[in-house]
């Protein structure tokens, strides 16, 4: 009897948008339109339109799909390139080992010892992530850094799904439990009419509970995963990642051409000439500003300094300092010169890999075939995004969504407030199902939900969360997310193992986000 095969993420993509537009025949069409009157009040009206039942457009959706999710394919493509030409100086198989070597030495410690190692080093990783999610909203970033932590993983005896998680669920935990964001509470609490950023007491709160929980069904997979790694259910697929490894690690030689000198002469000039350019920066964490920070000469000086010392030892370390440092700019540009959209950091990470590429010694036309090879293996990854972003272009074609959010809202009139809180968080999870946007989700949901909880004596602040959460926890499992479907792409996941992995964790965080939600409405809390 022939084994029955699971089907392509491409094709269960493809019978997803299928089964939307079969929904546009089925849901009556309708809209939202917003009236603004002269001193200012936003009022959002529902109306009835003629429904646009999609046929053929399944097809032109891949088209449209691709447009509207240019900017991440894009990104991408140019990431994918840039760290094949830093993957073929071997900087990362030499910088893992020896990560992973000086950690082993840290088990003398005691503490350490008894608590493991391992554990002590992925939680720092997914603590860190998580902070820069609650923070700042990263999100699209993580696409990035699994490219360097997938392949950490499986050196470490995990798999795939260890890697992601300790960069993308670890950040998306921290989007969930969101302290600072501006792209979520800032966006909701601004149109909800409360002070920005109030609250934040119990936030804190809510976030330490998140990461408590996620971590630890985290490292009790990565955990069993290790013991038996054929118990992963991405072991075989993560064969590329262990032959690419194993490739990569033969015949290191330490050595230092002269091309590296070069390449470090270059970016000292052109930081010299950004330090002068931007001498101070205003850093804005959450609502807050601090300003006349000089964190470009800093960063130049240490970057200057340190790559002094990698260069004399060997050019592998001083492109593992590029990347540390490609980081450290990274989040300063996130975080002080409003970094929100993807052009600069892609250009961040070209930038990265052009100067690796010279300081390992290769001329331009070795640069391009190492960038378009880059580029090649990544291509599906590229792909699928754009195929997935078909899925909301027929949705909003059909004109189904508001129609959807419609009748939810209806569906809460007459409840208790606890229930009301319980209502709304289902329906902005049900929502960002199809629209993972946050700030898009906002805009849409929050003039109707805000005046409904103060017409029923509900907090705007616990709209707010309910929002917070809903919005959260699904963006790490939903098709429509590109960034979710990019991640997976480049650490080569299908996405039926990820969902087969995935639902019963995510089930626990959204029956949490429910937990957590319930004090905001039984509990006077500040800001509440």
């Amino acid at each position: 009897m022939k084994k029955r095969q699971i089907p392509h993420t491409y094709v269960i993509i493809f019978y997803i948008i299928l089964f939307c537009a079969a929904l546009t025949w089925i849901i009556p069409g309708g809209q939202y339109t917003e009236n603004i009157s002269p001193d200012g009040e936003r009022t959002v009206v529902y109306e009835s339109v003629e429904s646009v039942p999609q046929t053929w457009e399944v097809l032109s959706a891949f088209y449209k799909g691709f447009v509207d999710k240019a900017d991440i394919i894009v990104f991408i493509l140019i990431i994918g390139g840039a760290f094949w030409i830093v993957n073929d100086s071997k900087a990362f198989d030499i910088g893992t080992v020896s990560f992973l070597r000086k950690a082993r030495k840290m088990e003398n410690n005691p503490i350490l010892h008894k608590i493991g190692i391992d554990n002590f080093l992925l939680t720092a990783i997914m603590l860190l992530f998580s902070i820069f999610g609650a923070v700042f909203g990263m999100s699209e970033e993580t696409i990035a850094f699994c490219l360097v932590l997938v392949p950490m993983a499986i050196s470490m005896g995990y798999d795939s799904i260890t890697g992601v998680c300790m960069v993308f669920i670890a950040a998306g935990l921290g989007f969930a439990g969101a302290i600072l964001n501006p792209f979520t509470i800032g966006i909701a609490q601004g149109l909800a009419g409360i002070p920005l950023f109030s609250g934040i007491e119990y936030r804190i709160v809510c976030w330490c509970i998140i990461n408590v929980v996620g971590f630890t069904w985290i490292l009790r997979y990565a955990a069993k995963v290790k013991k038996n790694p054929q118990l992963s259910p991405v072991y075989e697929d993560d064969q590329y990642w262990r032959d690419l490894h194993n490739t990569h690690s033969l015949e290191i030689v330490y050595r230092t051409p002269k091309a590296a000198w070069v390449s470090f002469i270059l970016l000292a000039i052109i930081l010299a000439v950004f330090s002068v350019y931007y001498p101070q920066t205003s850093l804005e964490i959450g609502n807050s500003v601090i300003e006349g920070l000089p964190l470009i000469p800093i960063l130049s000086v240490a970057f200057i300094i340190s790559s002094i010392f990698t260069l004399r030892k060997t050019v592998h370390l001083y492109i593992l300092n590029l990347l540390f440092f490609t980081i450290f700019f990274l989040i300063t540009g996130v975080m002080g010169y409003g970094w929100y959209i993807m052009m600069e950091i892609a250009t961040l990470f070209f930038a990265l890999g052009i100067a690796a590429g010279i300081a390992n010694g290769r001329d331009p036309n070795e640069l391009v075939k190492l960038f378009l090879e880059g580029c090649k293996d990544i291509m599906s990854a590229a792909l699928v995004v754009g195929l997935a972003g078909g899925i909301i272009v027929i949705l909003q074609e059909g004109k189904v969504i508001d129609t959807i959010l419609f009748n939810l809202a209806k569906g809460m009139e007459g409840l208790g407030q606890v229930a009301t809180v319980g209502m709304m968080y289902v329906i902005q999870t049900l929502i960002n199902l199809v629209i993972p946007s946050g700030s898009a989700k906002a805009a849409l949901t929050m003039p109707i939900m805000a005046p409904f909880s103060e017409l029923i004596g509900l907090s705007k602040q616990a709209t707010v969360m309910a929002f917070q959460f809903g919005d959260g926890f699904t963006n790490l499992i939903t098709p429509t997310s590109g960034v979710l479907i990019a991640v997976l792409g480049v650490s080569r996941i299908p996405y039926d193992k990820w969902f087969k992995w995935a639902w019963k964790f995510i089930l626990v965080l959204v029956i949490l986000g429910f937990l957590l939600l319930i004090p905001t409405v039984l509990i006077p809390m500040n800001g509440f």
